[in-house]
């Protein structure tokens, strides 16, 4: 009973010795974590806000500061590891090892991340373009590492991996500073087409924001089964597109119907038998 007494005695004393020994590594350690982190809020705060007043691009920013904030972390940990006197080379080793298996489970990441950088340096796209992707539409909001946002025209929020997007189609409406909308319109076969022509003519010349180089024309492109097809061709600059399209798409109904100009519908012959009378 003594003896065991003694070496849970003799165990206490080396247990507290040890604590003792790495206490001031620890409260260092401590310190360094507490110190860093709050340096590394500091040094991507004051990098964003130098970036803002020089007009750097949003997503260059985003990516940037996130890139910063990642490597500085790491640098934050490989320092706290040190000061508790970890020996920095074997955890060097594991720190490799333990990537390489990181690395090989998430293999789509490190495509993303690699989407993520031809994005920023391609720049296919930028924050605040409206693009299509993936089959979704809307107006990018974030470019971020591994993912890129975009919110759609009904306020939906979309995250779309980096990788999709840097090896797949992407149709970005906002790149060009102008758009051709190309309108299609159907006359009945008994209007007069010149009629027909002055009139939508007449509706976008008179609209400001239609653009006059290249000027606005209209054209045959077919003879339907029931109708004469039109195709009304102009140009806009990009932010005026939509308003111009459904204000004109309003309007030409009601100034083509103002000056005679019918609109089509579907039409059968039908043709009646006296089968009795044949008999």
């Amino acid at each position: 009973m003594n003896e065991s007494v003694e070496n849970l005695s003799t165990f206490a004393k080396e247990g507290l010795q040890t604590l003792i020994d790495y206490l001031p590594s620890v409260v260092g350690a401590l310190i360094t974590l507490i110190l860093g982190w709050w340096a590394i809020k500091f040094i991507t705060g004051r990098v964003k806000k130098v970036m803002e007043k020089r007009e750097v691009d949003p997503g260059v920013r985003g990516f940037a500061i996130s890139i910063i904030n990642i490597a500085l972390k790491i640098l934050l940990i490989i320092a706290v590891i040190t000061e508790l006197g970890i020996e920095t080379t074997s955890f060097a080793a594991i720190l490799a090892a333990a990537g390489l298996a990181i690395g090989l489970a998430l293999q789509g990441s490190l495509s993303n991340f690699a989407g993520g950088v031809l994005i920023i340096v391609l720049k296919p796209f930028k924050v605040g373009d409206f693009i299509d992707a993936q089959g979704e539409s809307g107006t990018v909001t974030e470019i971020s590492i591994f993912y890129t946002k975009i919110t759609t025209i009904n306020n939906q929020r979309i995250v779309i991996p980096n990788g999709q997007l840097s090896n797949n189609k992407v149709t970005n409406y906002s790149y060009e500073p102008t758009r051709r909308d190309v309108v299609p319109v159907g006359i009945s076969y008994d209007s007069d087409i010149q009629k027909a022509k002055e009139v939508l003519l007449d509706i976008l010349n008179k609209d400001k924001r239609t653009l006059k180089d290249p000027a606005p024309v209209v054209v045959v492109t077919g003879l339907g089964d029931n109708s004469v097809d039109l195709s009304v061709r102009f140009w806009a600059k990009t932010s005026d597109f939509w308003d111009l399209h459904f204000d004109f798409i309003e309007k030409l109904k009601t100034e083509l119907e103002a000056n005679g100009v019918s609109f089509p519908f579907p039409q059968r012959d039908v043709h009646l038998y006296n089968m009795d009378k044949e008999n």
